[in-house]
């Protein structure tokens, strides 16, 4: 099931058949129908209209949001079913959720951005027995608003160097703390799809820990338009990102050097995750970054990276299309626009 977030009052949808279903109003639709009507609080708890009490709610709200669904198929009721078009789809994110992000975690987008660092090729196969090695890391985005499909994204002002990360994600459904890999799949409620956009210049010192301000910033992250609950394998997802139109991006998932499961066991060791926390699986190769390569002097051509006006679109078949467009912010353009 498509499980969107919708409307003035940010309510739990399903997208079904190019229209958008409110899966409470549904509910309580399909109760009152057959003739066992239940009060706004019971159908609050059973089939909740806000999306961290749904996840929240396991399994047994996504059965019941099925049936409900099925009950209204085919029919036009008013108030529960919506044209996609008619309403206003925002970041299927519940508030505050954190967003964990791996790192580094594509060889070949790993070897392309020590490349680009250091203007030598790397091996893609060494790169990944080298990471493996390593073992895991990544960053938490620390964000109070979460952009969604169609939103605009603000050029950072101390950008010169703006870049796109198209990746996969996955949702936590229940706490969990200290899960084992071979149990993740159980603590794992749905998959979509993350933009990390990223500051490439300005990176700060090279101090083992920091604020990791290229990573956030006000919209440093777009989420949606979709989180596919209960149907996809999360190490099987097929991604593509767009800029202007043309295709920058193009890997599977099943491409990680670190699976989601193995990153669940990583964070989760006294750390407890809670409904709604986001697991970024980290981006593929194609990104500005790991493309471009310094110049004679030294500096990064800026022509593939982001400028006002572009249009980026992160896109799977399984889940949908997260589009954003960039918009001129107070600062500076990026370098090359």
């Amino acid at each position: 099931m498509k499980i969107v977030v919708f409307g003035p009052d940010r309510r739990v949808g399903a997208q079904w058949d190019g229209q958008v279903v409110d899966l409470n109003a549904a509910f309580v639709r399909q109760r009152r129908d057959r003739g066992r009507a239940v009060t706004a609080d019971e159908a609050a708890a059973l089939v909740p209209a806000d999306l961290r009490r749904f996840i929240a709610a396991g399994h047994p709200a996504l059965e019941r949001a099925a049936e409900a669904l099925e009950h209204v198929r085919g029919r036009d009721p008013e108030g529960i079913v919506h044209r996609s078009d008619a309403v206003r789809l925002h970041a299927p994110w519940a508030p505050y959720a954190r967003i964990a992000c791996a790192g580094g975690n594509y060889a070949e987008h790993l070897a392309g951005a020590q490349a680009a660092l250091t203007g030598r090729s790397s091996n893609v196969e060494e790169v990944r027995r080298e990471s493996r090695a390593a073992g895991p890391w990544g960053f938490f985005k620390v964000l109070d608003h979460v952009l969604g499909p169609g939103d605009e994204v603000t050029y950072p002002a101390r950008a010169r160097l703006f870049d796109y990360e198209g990746e996969v994600a996955v949702v936590t459904g229940r706490p969990a703390k200290d899960v084992h890999a071979e149990h993740a799949g159980e603590v794992i409620w749905g998959v979509t799809l993350v933009n990390d956009w990223s500051i490439r210049n300005d990176m700060g010192q090279p101090r083992a820990m920091s604020f990791n301000l290229p990573k956030n910033f006000d919209g440093a992250a777009s989420l949606g338009p979709a989180i596919v609950a209960g149907e996809l394998d999360p190490q099987n997802v097929s991604v593509e990102v767009r800029v202007n139109g043309q295709v920058r991006q193009s890997f599977c998932s099943r491409d990680m050097t670190f699976s989601f499961a193995e990153y669940l066991e990583h964070l989760t060791r006294d750390l407890t995750f809670q409904p709604g926390d986001v697991l970024a699986g980290g981006t593929g190769p194609g990104t500005a970054m790991d493309v471009s390569r310094p110049g004679p002097d030294g500096s990064m051509p800026g022509d593939l990276f982001l400028a006002p006006g572009d249009v980026v679109e992160v896109s799977s078949p399984q889940i949908g299309v997260l589009r954003n467009r960039v918009v001129a912010g107070p600062g500076p353009r990026a370098s090359g626009s």
